[in-house]
């Protein structure tokens, strides 16, 4: 990756990084459907102006299936997905298991991008790391265990997002594909959110994570996500959630007290181990040599 790449790359670490501890907070106050639409809908407030000022709207004409499909993939089904596995599992466990969308990329790329010895490795690696993180973290805890499989759902979801900006709309300029995803999104999610509105007094410190979710972590992390997409493809965009679940894991253990062990260093570094053997890149074959016949007379 070009050094634009990899800047794009440390700033989505960050800002992906933090959102599981913002959404612990926002959800003291707030019911996990308005967490989400309320974000969202902030985010839609800053694209949509931005792309308008860039006049590059007009690049969603024709598009607008995609950009429909991509609403609900990239927004709808996981932000909701992760609110909602939050209220029964902590924010650092979340971080942990979204970091397998690298492998969950790398299966369902192995149709076109062949599954290798070393792959193959990876994924099992992978796969173990989550079975250690959920079976250590909420086994025997019913509630705990739907909120895990949750977050994996949406790690899926975040994966299929990624190979469909890749192939479909790596040419859209990132404003306008990020404000319209977020203004479907809002707009199919502000009734439900509506209904669910608190009817006691909301903390300042739900406001201001719900302000900071939306701007940062939605409106300015999809800008940098879908530049990286078309720079670096999508496989090496997903490699992000290898520096994601430590911003997220340290917030967590620093600011809400979190428990982190032994067996949940031993659990990442197994995914981290299989999203890094999972999507490392296929060396070509090396050419055959060329047997050269000199003739004698």
């Amino acid at each position: 990756m070009n050094r634009r790449a990899w800047l794009l790359f440390v700033l989505l670490s960050v800002l992906w990084g933090i959102p599981y501890f913002l959404i612990k907070i926002a959800i003291e106050d707030l019911s996990p459907l308005v967490v989400v639409a309320g974000r969202i809908a902030v985010a839609a407030l800053v694209l949509i102006p931005m792309a308008a000022l860039r006049g590059t709207l007009g690049t969603l004409r024709g598009r607008m299936r995609v950009v429909a499909v991509l609403a609900v993939l990239h927004i709808v089904v996981p932000f909701l997905l992760i609110t909602y596995g939050e209220t029964h599992i902590s924010s650092s466990l979340t971080g942990l298991l979204i970091a397998i969308e690298p492998v969950a990329i790398a299966l369902l790329l192995s149709r076109t991008e062949p599954l290798t010895t070393g792959r193959i490795v990876g994924l099992i690696l992978g796969f173990t790391g989550v079975a250690v993180l959920v079976g250590l973290d909420v086994s025997g805890d019913r509630l705990g265990l739907l909120g895990a499989g949750m977050v994996l759902v949406a790690a899926v979801s975040y994966a299929l997002a990624t190979i469909l900006v890749q192939r479909r709309a790596a040419d859209v300029p990132p404003e306008a594909l990020a404000g319209g995803t977020t203004a479907i999104s809002a707009v199919v999610l502000a009734p439900f959110a509506l209904l669910a509105l608190p009817e006691r007094a909301v903390g300042a410190g739900a406001w201001a994570s719900l302000g900071v979710l939306g701007v940062f972590c939605t409106a300015v992390a999809f800008l940098a996500l879908y530049r990286l997409v078309g720079i670096a493809g999508s496989n090496r965009a997903g490699l992000v959630t290898y520096v994601n679940p430590v911003v997220a894991v340290l917030l967590g253990v620093a600011l809400l007290d979190e428990h982190l062990g032994v067996s949940t260093v031993a659990g990442f570094a197994l995914v981290a181990a299989g999203c890094w053997l999972a999507t490392r890149p296929i060396r070509p074959p090396a050419p055959s040599p060329v047997l050269v016949v000199v003739a004698e007379g």
